[in-house]
């Protein structure tokens, strides 16, 4: 009996160190549906995704900025030049200053090394879209505006035999046409006469866009043609509103000095006010400014409502 409780002892003990079947651990391991919600892949990609919804949260949390933060942009006076922004020192904000004044000021904050260009930018409060609004004229400045003009004439041969000398840079009859059929576009102002503008109308396209097509509004088409050449020649300019009810406009150079500019900014504004249209109820010149070529710009007074 001894023996054969020692035999059935030992026989236990191998069962329960002799490892399972392999079928049976393949059971416990196998937790998984072969597809579906279930099934390990959709399990992996779920984990995965929760994983990298997490990281997104996280991140987002550390960058997270008040509700209607804009953002940090350093002001328009740091990114200029240091000439600029020395020279916009000197311009007091807020202040409206006097024409002369203005002027003078303009001047002494030029930053470029260059004759520079003298401008005024008057915004008005005419409606462009309106025909009696439309302002569009001409002017010939006491001092000319400092610019070298190249004028051409397109009339008959003895008129422009006429405008030669009176000044006009270019002035043929049909040759002129040969060098518009080649677009040689040699000149800065056209002058025609009334009859010959129909043998103009082919070359619309090439004149147009660059402002050159004349036009009796501007002077440039007309009988006179000696007389339009020399006010071209003089500092003839024109002037109009676009389409933001705004009027730009060249008054000279620097080099000109304080007076001669103010003489040319007053012969402007006297045009200008001239120019206001009979229909308008409200504030015709809403505000002014002076200004160089790549200078700050200066406010006025308003000179005329």
């Amino acid at each position: 009996m001894a023996e054969e409780e020692v035999k059935n002892t030992t026989e236990i003990a191998e069962v329960a160190e002799t490892p399972a079947p392999a079928e049976e651990v393949k059971v416990e391991e196998e937790t998984f549906a072969k597809s579906g919600k279930k099934s390990k892949k959709h399990i992996e990609e779920v984990k995965a995704e929760e994983e990298r919804q997490a990281r997104k949260l996280e991140h987002a949390n550390a960058e997270v900025k008040p509700k209607g933060a804009k953002p940090v942009t350093r002001p328009r006076i740091e990114r200029r030049g240091k000439k600029y922004q020395e020279a916009a020192k000197l311009v007091e904000k807020g202040k409206l200053y006097g024409l002369k004044e203005a002027i003078e000021l303009a001047i002494k904050t030029s930053p470029v090394k260059f004759d520079a260009a003298l401008e005024a930018h008057v915004r008005l409060g005419v409606d462009p879209r309106q025909a009696d609004q439309n302002i569009r004229t001409t002017l010939v400045l006491p001092n000319g505006n400092g610019k070298t003009v190249r004028v051409a004439v397109f009339a008959p041969l003895d008129v422009a035999k006429a405008a030669k000398a009176a000044g006009a840079d270019i002035a043929e009859d049909e040759e002129f046409l040969k060098q518009l059929d080649k677009g040689e576009v040699n000149f800065d102002i056209l002058i025609s006469t009334p009859q010959y503008m129909p043998k103009l109308g082919k070359y619309a396209r090439l004149l147009g866009p660059k402002g050159l097509m004349p036009n009796p509004k501007a002077g440039t088409v007309t009988m006179d043609v000696e007389k339009a050449v020399k006010e071209a020649k003089a500092g003839k300019v024109e002037y109009r509103v676009d389409k933001q009810s705004i009027v730009h406009i060249g008054l000279g150079k620097t080099s000109f000095g304080a007076d001669k500019l103010l003489e040319n900014a007053n012969a402007f504004f006297e045009s200008l006010k001239a120019q206001k249209p009979a229909s308008l109820k409200g504030t015709y010149v809403k505000s002014v400014f002076i200004t160089t070529t790549m200078g700050p710009s200066i406010s006025i007074e308003n000179l005329y409502n």
